[in-house]
Order: C-alpha cells, then sequence, then structure tokens
C-alpha cells in the first residue's frame, strides 16, 4: 500500500461524511473556482481547456485567447487554427483547437450564442462532457451539482467519503451523504482540499482540518513519513 493509492477500507458513515464537509466549510468559507472568468462563455471555454491541465496554465493561455475572441462569434471566426496559437502551451491544445471551434459554431448556430442552462445541451456541445457539464451548471447556473474531477475522486475514494470505482459513482455516493443545502459548495471545498492538502502523492494529514472523520488507513503515519516538504504549498497538477 501506497500514498498515492491507498483507499480507505469502509466508507464514512452519514455523521461522519457531514463532518468533514463541515470541516472543510471551516476551513475555506469562499472557496471559490480558480479559473479566471468574467462570462459563463469564459468559463466554459476555461473548463473545456483545463481537461488534464492545471488551472493555472489554462488561466495564462485564456486572456490572449478572450482577448482576441470574447464572444462565440468571434472564437468561431477566429477558426481552429488561430485558436490553436493561443492555447499551445496546454496539453491536447489540438484536440482542444478543434473543439472550441466547433462548440463556439454550436453555441452560434442553436443556441443564439448563449451558454445553454441545460445538461442535455451542455453535453451535446463539443469537448464538453458530465464534469465539465456540472461545473457550468454549478458556477454560473447555481445548480446542486458535483463535478467529480481527479482531485475529488481520489478523495471520495482515500477518505471514504464516497468510495467509487468510476467518478460516476463517487458522484452519486457524494449527493447521498453531503446534505443539500451544503452540495454546491462542496464542489469547490473538496477541489481546494485535494490540490492543496490531500494531494495525490505526499498528502499533509498533519495539517487536515478533517483528519478526525477521515478514513485514510496510513493518515496517522509520521509527518517525515508523509514527506511534508518545503513544497507542501504547491498545489497537485490538477
Amino acid at each position: 500500500m501506497t500514498l498515492s493509492t491507498a483507499s480507505a477500507p469502509h466508507a464514512m458513515t452519514k455523521k461522519q461524511a457531514v463532518r468533514f464537509i463541515t470541516a472543510l466549510a471551516h476551513a475555506r468559507p469562499d472557496a471559490e473556482s480558480e479559473l479566471v472568468y468574467a462570462s459563463p462563455f469564459e468559463l466554459l471555454v476555461a473548463v473545456v481547456l483545463s481537461a488534464q491541465a492545471t488551472d493555472k496554465s489554462v488561466n495564462k493561455v485564456t486572456p490572449s485567447l478572450f482577448s482576441a475572441a470574447p464572444d462565440p462569434a468571434a472564437m468561431a471566426h477566429l477558426g481552429e487554427e488561430s485558436i490553436a496559437t493561443h492555447i499551445r502551451s496546454i496539453g491536447l491544445w489540438r484536440s482542444k483547437a478543434r473543439n472550441l471551434n466547433k462548440l463556439c459554431h454550436q453555441l452560434c448556430t442553436l443556441h443564439n450564442g448563449d451558454v445553454p442552462s441545460t445538461r442535455k445541451e451542455l453535453e451535446a456541445l463539443a469537448g464538453v462532457g458530465r464534469k465539465t457539464a456540472n461545473v457550468v451548471l454549478n458556477v454560473i447556473f447555481g445548480e446542486d451539482a458535483m463535478a467529480v474531477d481527479t482531485h475529488i475522486f481520489r478523495i471520495g475514494n482515500r477518505t471514504g467519503l464516497a468510495p467509487g470505482k468510476t467518478p460516476r459513482q463517487v458522484e452519486d455516493g457524494l449527493r447521498r451523504v453531503i446534505p443539500p443545502d451544503m452540495l454546491r459548495p462542496a464542489h469547490h471545498w473538496l477541489i481546494l482540499h485535494g490540490r492543496y492538502t490531500c494531494k495525490a502523492r505526499y498528502p499533509l494529514c498533519g495539517s487536515c482540518p478533517a483528519y478526525a472523520p477521515c478514513r485514510f488507513p496510513l493518515k496517522a503515519r509520521d509527518a517525515h513519513l508523509l514527506r511534508v516538504d518545503k513544497n507542501v504549498v504547491a498545489p497537485d497538477p490538477d
């Protein structure tokens, strides 16, 4: 068993899950997306770009992209090749440029340039899957949607909060144990907890606000065994 692969032997009880989420809420009461955006369209584009890339890397490329194409019509006019020149520094930039070009044409022809507000319509857009749709529904439209990224998937299994073999299983598990009034902000609490504390390789258990209810089997190891070092403040890659 290693730090990066160890999972809780048993799922948390609902009472433990509430304690866990409440602890994260107290630690980061104002948690929000770290992607920089100024409109629903910009958030949608940023989330599409964030697949297998860090928010930090996305935030480096979006200013020039949004300056050149601030809306779907402008980005559709820009075209795939020109979109690509703005995003070459992030992973999968070729396929993302292709998807963004198609997505913008879809927004213009099917939605009058607006970002649709339903899951079905969002997931019909190029490059948009369930996770991206959930982020947009949560952040822009205020729905109690839970987007399961690599951080939340890890936390669900490692801590016993919502074990599952697939992101959808973890999502469904989270919806079962998190109180309805906490579900929407819990998306951000969990992502930031995974990015800065419950990190993939070296979880910072010694400084975890939810240490008590967590069921991670290796959490009691000494700090030096968890390799807490000068890089502890650096987030894990998204």
